[in-house]
């Protein structure tokens, strides 16, 4: 039996959940976003960059990929710093694999073999990471060019971005046609709105991969970083990173952040799954479950800069995820190497490989339903 997903939310109606920005200005009606060329893909497809600011928070964002190239906030002495990493060129882009700040799609995650059976047909994807598929195979959502439209209006300043995943694109059924609307409210807020419907039965979890560092980019690591998570279970994994189908208490393990604590107190204990992921790569089971509104989750907060990023989501989990593969070999916007644990990524979704897991909430989109799921970032400084 399928459980729902159906979610509605418009930015205007969350913005109740969250907190101002430090230093952030209520203006009455913001301006539209800028853009400007970023770079060209071999095929001579155009990729621009979009310039959003509202509330005190600045954002850049690329067509390629929906990717969020630069996120900047004050700390608690009013001093930006771009607080998510990326690159300053189109051409790393195209060659890393580690999603700095994309739109992930189709399915978001791990599908074990990158197979599912779907009302008795097998489906083959992509595979991309060892025999799996992950974040919807080798050329997934974050490696399109989306169509891109700003706004400027009472819910804030924003982009609405586009793409049509075509029938077999990477091995998925269906025709699906995808709208993400990023939106930068008066309160600094930056909120994210799915949608997707399609012309066969499919499955569907997208989300976003930002890396955050607080203190800033290519600063150093995020170790010191106090994360708390409302969840009490989470999924172990196999050798894989596949989820085993339990969902197991957080008690008395390193993956109990049911209070704050620092990222890198426990993550050298030895756990077994702290072994094989090399750090956090799991996926956190909320307490809240699946909602119809978003809700608060997750807070996450840098000590040093101040600088506090509050997230509330509609999605029944998160995939909390330290950096562990970042390993010396790319340089971000900083012109510093990322090492292991110079970012982490709070990826809400539905939860892993559940094409496969019967138990596990379900992603199935069928023709005549609409998938909604929404996120909401809030930013401060103390």
């Amino acid at each position: 039996m399928e459980t729902s997903r159906r979610t509605v939310l418009t930015a205007a109606a969350a913005t109740g959940l969250t907190m101002a920005a430090a230093g952030s200005a209520h203006a009455a009606r913001p301006a539209k976003p800028s853009k400007e060329l970023f770079g060209t893909l071999p095929d001579g497809t155009k990729v621009y960059r979009w310039s959003l600011e509202y509330g005190g928070t600045r954002m850049k964002v690329l067509s390629y990929g929906g990717i969020v190239q630069s996120l900047e906030l004050p700390d608690h002495r009013g001093r930006y710093a771009n607080v998510s990493l990326g690159f300053d060129n189109l051409a790393d882009y195209l060659t890393a694999t580690t999603f700095f700040g994309a739109l992930i799609g189709r399915y978001g995650n791990r599908i074990a073999g990158g197979r599912f059976t779907l009302d008795g047909k097998s489906h083959q994807l992509s595979v991309n990471d060892g025999e799996n598929s992950l974040h919807g195979g080798a050329k997934g959502f974050d490696k399109r060019v989306w169509d891109v439209e700003p706004f400027a209006d009472r819910s804030g300043v924003g982009l609405v971005l586009r793409y049509v995943s075509a029938d077999g694109e990477m091995g998925y059924p269906g025709t699906l046609r995808t709208k993400v609307t990023y939106t930068l409210t008066a309160r600094g807020d930056w909120h994210i709105a799915y949608e997707a419907t399609t012309d066969k039965a499919t499955v569907v979890n997208l989300t976003n991969h930002t890396y955050y560092n607080l203190a800033g980019e290519g600063s150093g690591d995020v170790l010191g970083h106090e994360l708390r998570l409302a969840a009490s279970r989470y999924t172990p994994t196999d050798a894989t990173l596949i989820p085993t189908g339990e969902l197991a208490a957080v008690r008395g393990t390193p993956f109990d952040f049911r209070r704050p604590k620092p990222i890198g107190q426990d993550i050298r204990a030895g756990h077994e799954q702290l072994v094989t992921a090399k750090g956090y790569d799991h996926n956190w089971v909320l307490d809240k479950g699946i909602t119809q509104r978003p809700r608060h989750f997750a807070t996450l907060r840098d000590p040093e800069s101040g600088r506090a990023l509050r997230v509330a989501t509609t999605e029944p989990g998160v995939q909390f995820y330290s950096g562990n593969f970042l390993d010396g070999t790319l340089t971000g916007t900083s012109g510093r190497t990322y090492r292991q644990g110079d970012g982490l990524c709070l990826e809400t979704q539905h939860f892993p490989d559940s094409p496969n897991q019967a138990s596990f909430p379900s992603t199935v989109l069928r023709p005549g339903e609409v998938y909604k799921s929404a996120t909401v970032h809030s930013f401060s400084a103390d």
